[in-house]
C-alpha cells in the first residue's frame, strides 16, 4: 500500500481541523494560563536607570564640526 491512503486519511484530519471549531472554555483556559481577571499595571523595573527629561539629548550630527575647520 502506498502513499494514497496516508494522503486521504492526512486530508480528512485537515479538514476537520479546519471546519470543526468545538466550544471553547475561556475559563479553564484563563485558569491553564495562570491569569488573573484583575489588570495589573506594568511596572517597569529599569525606568530608575534612566532620566525621564530629555533635556541630556545626544548631538545628533557630531561631524558637523570637524567639516567646518577641513574647509578654512
Amino acid at each position: 500500500m502506498g502513499r494514497g491512503r496516508q494522503k486521504a486519511k492526512n486530508t480528512k484530519v485537515a479538514r476537520e481541523l479546519k471546519y470543526f471549531s468545538p466550544n471553547t472554555d475561556l475559563t479553564a483556559l484563563q485558569a491553564e494560563l495562570g491569569t488573573t481577571s484583575d489588570e495589573q499595571e506594568y511596572e517597569d523595573k529599569w525606568a530608575d536607570l534612566y532620566p525621564e527629561d530629555e533635556t541630556a539629548e545626544v548631538e545628533t550630527n557630531p561631524e558637523s564640526d570637524s567639516d567646518d575647520s577641513s574647509k578654512a
